[in-house]
């Protein structure tokens, strides 16, 4: 490998390092500044949790449940330091999940009157939808489907590396036409691509949005 060579490899591993960044900082890196340099959770601390899981977009009706249950925790238990904090907010979301009495998904079976089987992915910045798409395809993969991922965020610094490294690491196939291309055109082709490969399922990643968006949500 020469000089130039190593040079763009290093320039697109940095590339990829800072387009992951967003995704690197969850809430949970969120609440530990947050809480930073406090030593146990008070009301102000609860406060700042419930801004940061609005902000989440986790809804303002379950943030609400959230913190009526750390609230209890807390006056239960006298004493809660902000280091226990993570682990008791991870209880709690967990408790009420299990309230909710759905089903666990244990398979990820599809409808086979029509294929290929087309997953649009949609969410908030930040949020993981990538890293989702791998292993939602990698569980697809292990039952014997044969997978094609679409690049379909066109807009995210390195968001088209980062899928296809995801599409080798769980070996399926990978669609994209780069970054700053039309993300209507690289859905549509990607679905093309499945359909003349004979795939059984696309997952198509798109650019992080708000529900809010109202344009973004219809393009």
């Amino acid at each position: 490998m020469g000089f130039f060579d190593k040079f763009f490899t290093k320039k697109r591993e940095e590339d990829l390092d800072k387009g992951l960044e967003k995704t690197k900082s969850n809430i949970f890196t969120k609440i530990t500044r947050a809480v930073a340099g406090k030593s146990k959770v008070d009301e102000e601390v609860l406060d700042e949790l419930e801004q940061i899981l609005i902000s989440a977009d986790i809804g303002l009706a379950t943030t609400i449940k959230i913190i009526e249950r750390l609230e209890t925790r807390v006056a239960r238990d006298k004493y809660v330091s902000t280091d226990e904090l993570n682990n008791i907010l991870k209880q709690e979301i967990v408790n009420l999940l299990s309230e909710n009495n759905t089903k666990d998904i244990e398979d990820f079976d599809f409808p086979k009157e029509q294929m290929p089987h087309v997953m649009l992915v949609v969410g908030v910045n930040g949020v993981g939808k990538t890293t989702t798409i791998g292993k939602i395809a990698h569980q697809y993969k292990t039952r014997g489907q044969h997978v094609v991922l679409g690049a379909a965020d066109t807009f995210r610094a390195a968001a088209v590396d980062q899928l296809k490294i995801w599409s080798e690491r769980v070996g399926c196939d990978f669609f994209s036409k780069g970054m700053g291309s039309d993300p209507a055109a690289v859905a549509y082709e990607s679905v093309q691509h499945a359909i003349n490969e004979k795939k059984d399922v696309v997952i198509i990643d798109t650019a992080g949005r708000l529900h809010t968006k109202i344009n973004l949500m219809r393009s």
